[in-house]
């Protein structure tokens, strides 16, 4: 049961995915209301994407969301598969989901660039030590395995 932890924070990501897609429907739902679309602001999507620049924080917040995070969902895929859900892997996963939110927030909200940043390069960093702990644990249990195999005479 141990393993299902890593969920809580994944649970928490996705809630967050969510909560900026909400917030980019209704920005968006809010500028069309009032600046009414004509046919040639969605005549091709350079055009499309010129009428939504006013709101373009929250897609452009949404895309990134896409991006390194799709590496925490396979890394916590990989974690549970190979029954390698520690404290640690936990912690870690807790520490970037709210470094995403963080990054989230500044992106959408108050828009300061270095603050922005430095709590992405953070989430970035947190990743990294994720895979970094998740090779270092499959390389022990690789071994581990072997010796195992081979002290009960088996040939791998």
């Amino acid at each position: 049961m141990a393993a299902l932890n890593i969920l809580w924070p994944t649970f928490a990501m996705v809630g967050l995915i969510f909560v900026v897609w909400f917030t980019l429907f209704f920005h968006r739902i809010r500028h069309m209301k009032h600046t009414p679309p004509r046919p040639q602001d969605f005549a091709d999507g350079e055009a499309a994407l010129r009428y939504f620049r006013p709101v373009e924080m929250p897609a452009n917040n949404l895309a990134n969301l896409f991006e390194m995070p799709v590496l925490y969902f396979a890394l916590v895929s990989l974690l549970i598969v190979t029954a390698q859900v520690n404290n640690i892997q936990v912690t870690l996963a807790w520490l970037f989901v709210i470094a995403r939110a963080v990054h989230s927030y500044i992106h959408i909200g108050p828009k300061k660039v270095p603050a922005r940043f430095f709590a992405y390069l953070v989430s970035v960093v947190i990743l990294l030590a994720m895979w970094v702990g998740f090779f270092v644990d499959i390389v022990t249990v690789a071994g581990d395995y072997r010796r195992a195999v081979q002290a009960m005479g088996g040939v791998l």
